[in-house]
């Protein structure tokens, strides 16, 4: 490395503090914060969040953790029914010397279901070293991260560094499921200058991702017996609501190949938008002609494509107009339409790819040995929630690769882990600056 006498301290505090940092992700990893349905009892959310909130108090910071409200606010993007009983969001703040610039450190708690724990090599929530890498359900997605930025805050406490900037710790529910434990963190006030979101982002720095939506699409039929001969359905008739779905395939596989060649569809660190089936339900009975078949996709786009009203209606418009002309073409279902429901609205953003945080982030991570690069994320993080309503520009910087994210044996190299705290505790000191 190539730091200064006060970089080259608080490196060293963070590398000396290896063993402890291992300890505490496995910490965290014991806690099961698994991604829920609106309705299930909360798990471990509120332990964890303790944990974090004594590591943080430690420190001197000011220390906010709070149980939001039932969503309920027609928030197309929230389940209306969500309430955060038991499972609360945490802000701390370390306030600054002087009149530096603020930074937000953001992180999620809950991770996604380790079904089926029976084909992990090991307890996916009794973190596991193995060969250099570290085990468990979370470890890049992201406890990793929250390990990470938390380490660095403990090792500039430690080397007596006052920042001239307020530094705010966030760690918030929800990210996996709906963004609803972000969207409450901005209800509550949380902003900074600018943030960085430790996703498993292998160091380089994510600038802008995707969002989502979820059209359902039920496709009329008409029941009747299978294993009889019927007549043409304008003379009553059953008509296979299965046989159908072919036109609604056929049509999103048109748009999709349409987006891929628009320029609307183009952007310089992010795929073009896509719309892909994953569900499809239909049928009663083995011998019944289906009533209705109902097909669920999920759609991708980008931020250039957020209408006026900061939503993707514009775009919902277009999915369904073209899917309605398609099956328009179809006799019956000119005379019996498909019908719709948009199930949320997850919304893309971006901050400029020129910010200075982003070149800060970099260098700090060229410094451990990592050759990260400006990039896009195509798939939605919290940091666009703050972004688009907190005013903050995030970042997503942190340790881990996305393609291990999600999956059976997780794992975060120890490593990675290590040099992730190094280079957050360096792009914060080099954000803020220093105070006497």
């Amino acid at each position: 490395m190539t730091l200064d006498t006060l970089e080259g301290r608080v490196a060293t505090t963070v590398r000396e503090a290896r063993d402890e940092l291992v300890e505490l992700l496995g910490r965290l990893v014991a806690c099961d914060t698994t991604a829920r349905e609106a309705s299930e009892a909360p798990r471990d959310e509120q332990t964890l969040q303790g944990l974090l909130a004594e590591r943080l108090g430690a420190l001197g910071a000011d220390v906010d953790v709070w149980e939001p409200g039932p969503t309920g606010t027609g928030n197309r993007h929230v389940p209306d029914d969500l309430d955060f009983c038991g499972r609360p969001q945490l802000a701390a703040r370390l306030p600054g010397g002087a009149d530096g610039r603020s930074l937000l450190l953001l992180g999620h708690i809950d991770a996604v279901s380790a079904e089926p724990i029976e084909r992990w090599s090991s307890d996916p929530f009794v973190l596991t070293r193995r060969d250099g890498r570290l085990y468990g359900r979370g470890t890049a997605d992201m406890k990793g991260g929250l390990v990470a930025m938390l380490a660095a805050l403990e090792a500039l406490h430690r080397c007596d560094v006052t920042l001239a900037g307020d530094v705010i710790y966030c760690a918030v529910t929800d990210e996996e499921s709906s963004g609803a434990g972000g969207f409450a963190a901005v209800a509550r006030g949380v902003h900074a200058d600018a943030g960085i979101c430790a996703e498993p982002t292998d160091f380089d720095a994510w600038i802008a991702c995707r969002g989502s939506l979820t059209p359902t699409i039920t496709i009329p039929g008409r029941p009747g017996h299978a294993e009889m001969t019927q007549p043409h359905w304008r003379e009553g008739g059953a008509v296979n609501a299965i046989e159908k779905l072919g036109l609604v395939l056929d049509a999103v596989r048109g748009l999709r190949e349409e987006w891929r060649g628009r320029a609307d569809q183009r952007h310089p660190y992010l795929d073009p938008g896509d719309i892909v089936p994953t569900i499809v339900r239909g049928g009663e009975w083995e011998v019944t002609y289906p009533a209705d078949c109902r097909l669920t996709c999920e759609v991708t786009y980008l931020p250039g494509h957020v209408g006026p009203d900061g939503t993707g209606r514009k775009l919902e418009a277009e999915i369904q107009e073209t899917i309605e002309r398609a099956c328009a073409a179809d006799p019956w279902l000119h005379e019996h339409p498909p019908t719709w429901v948009w199930d949320g609205d997850v919304v893309p953003a971006e901050m400029p790819a020129d910010h200075p945080l982003v070149p800060i982030a970099l260098a700090a991570a060229a410094e451990c040995g990592h050759r990260g690069t400006v990039a896009g994320f195509g798939s939605w993080h919290d940091g666009a929630t703050f972004i688009r309503h907190a005013g903050t520009p995030t970042l997503c910087f942190g340790p881990g690769v996305t393609g291990v994210a999600h999956t059976i044996d997780e794992w975060v190299a120890e490593d990675d882990l290590v040099d992730a705290a190094v280079a957050i505790a360096l792009a914060t000191l080099r954000w803020s600056g220093t105070s006497p």
